[in-house]
């Protein structure tokens, strides 16, 4: 029996192909800006290169690593190249992946503290840090009544906040009798989908989510607000919820927080900040005004993995009443039962998010921030600020642009002022090139191109030449014309 094969990778394989992993990604990030940014392929050219049955018996590491090179890479979108200026960032960094590696090499399981405890207790000291770290009321932190938990998007932290306002409201009857259609949450216009997902979800349904105007910089008008929620009551409705955004996905737009809470507190609505986009800039004191009024909210949410360098996917997740959350959420099966939950004295993450099991993010979370400091970060996000806000100024001083929107941080709107047909061909010249990539929006009904300046690597080059490519491309769209 001891001849028998195991087919598993040997400690001293894993070594070896860990380090050929190791160094194909570090080359990788050095050779990145030489591969078109947005992927070439056609629909359907990947899998044609596949083959069509998996193998019969296990294939050398190196040839797929070959695969990875030849088939792979072509149908890859460079979402880390410092030319890749559409959506938002997503980024990554050496210590993010690292500590991903490690969690992944860990292979914890942290549904439970039992489960593993420093799974669960370096979650919540590093969600405190970022309390203080980002300037958030003391109430967030798991000291108080509130504390942390790291979902994996904002969509799933949107949706538990909008689940314990649901519960809130309806005294915690509709987790046993379900909606009775009774229940309405409000957003903007401008407010992320993911709402209306979590709206379809959670029961409360997309015909019960009101969406509210927005004002001239397309942020949430507080008295249209008032003046829905007085109307949904006077028809024996119940609000329960309202969301306020730092820094919509369509235009970085971030709506008056306090005066949505006055609105809110007044009507016993829950108030979730969603700061997905922007919550990062408030690292850096001179931002947090963007986001005044923040001590009001019952919940709030901003992304690491999209301008904090902490490699998809980690979202955090704050209430100011781990209480409501946890009786929202919380199931205990008898085979879940364990010594310390029965305690009380430690916290179970299970109980603060949709899904059961949990892998250890904080560990990637971690190493970036000790890695960085907090002067490390602060440096980088004021830098992407400020080359943003310097490609604005070049947009203002164009007599052929114009700025489609404010732009209080690093996303930049605007449009040639030729017109839809002119911005759509300017875009999608500058992608097909695959010198830069970026995506559009529609503001008061027209097409406007967006340039998001966030990516680990970029640097002024990158955003230089990204204005000139632009420039170039509209020169020609003017010398046809």
């Amino acid at each position: 029996m001891s001849d028998e094969k195991s087919f598993h990778m040997t400690p001293d394989e894993f070594r070896r192909y860990g380090h050929t992993v190791v160094d194909w990604i570090a080359d990788y990030h050095s050779r990145i800006e030489s591969f078109p940014v947005l992927s070439q392929v056609k629909p359907g050219e990947i899998r044609a290169s596949l083959p069509a049955d998996p193998p019969a018996h296990g294939e050398p590491f190196d040839i797929l690593m070959k695969d990875v090179e030849n088939l792979i890479l072509p149908g890859v979108t460079h979402w880390q190249s410092p030319n890749f200026f559409a959506y938002f960032p997503c980024n990554a960094s050496g210590p993010g992946i690292l500590g991903d590696l490690l969690s992944s090499g860990l292979g914890v399981q942290g549904m439970l503290w039992s489960t593993s405890p420093a799974c669960t207790e370096l979650e919540t000291h590093v969600l405190d840090w970022l309390v203080t770290m980002l300037g958030l009321p003391d109430k967030f932190l798991s000291s108080s009544t509130g504390g942390g938990v790291i979902q994996d998007t904002a969509s799933s932290a949107a949706l538990c906040a909008l689940l314990a306002a649901r519960e809130r409201a309806t005294n915690y009857i509709s987790n046993k009798k379900g909606c009775d259609g009774r229940i309405v949450a409000y957003v903007s216009t401008q407010t992320h989908s993911s709402l209306q997902k979590a709206a379809m979800i959670a029961g409360i349904g997309v015909d019960n989510l009101r969406s509210i105007e927005v004002d001239e910089n397309f942020a949430m008008r507080p008295d249209l607000l008032a003046r829905q929620i007085e109307a949904d009551k006077r028809a024996g409705l119940v609000p329960s919820f309202v969301c306020a955004t730092v820094g919509t996905t369509s235009s970085n737009a971030m709506d008056p927080i306090a005066e949505i809470a006055r609105v809110a507190h007044q009507h016993n609505l829950w108030l979730h900040v969603d700061a997905a986009m922007s919550g990062t800039a408030a690292l850096c004191p001179e931002f947090r005004p963007l986001q005044k009024g923040v001590e009001l909210a019952e919940s709030y949410n901003f992304n690491p993995h999209k301008w904090m360098f902490t490699n998809f996917d980690c979202n955090c997740f704050w209430v100011a009443d781990r209480k409501a959350l946890i009786q929202t959420l919380s199931i205990l099966p008898e085979y879940l039962r364990n010594q310390a939950t029965e305690s009380g004295a430690v916290i179970d993450y299970r109980d603060w998010h949709i899904q059961l099991g949990r892998r250890f993010r904080s560990l990637k979370l971690w190493f970036v921030i000790r890695h960085y400091g907090v002067e490390g970060l602060q440096h980088h996000i004021r830098r992407h600020v400020e080359l943003a806000q310097q490609f604005a100024g070049w947009v203002r001083n164009d007599k052929h642009f114009e700025l489609a929107a404010p732009a209080p941080l690093n996303l930049v709107c605007f449009r040639h002022k030729a017109g839809d047909a002119a911005n759509q061909t300017i875009m999608d010249r500058l992608n097909r090139s695959g010198d830069l990539f970026l995506t559009h929006t529609k503001l008061n009904g027209k097409l406007t191109l967006r340039l998001c300046v966030g990516q680990t690597n970029t640097q002024a080059r990158h955003v230089e030449r990204a204005w000139q490519r632009i420039r170039e491309e509209a020169d020609k769209l003017t010398a046809v014309a």
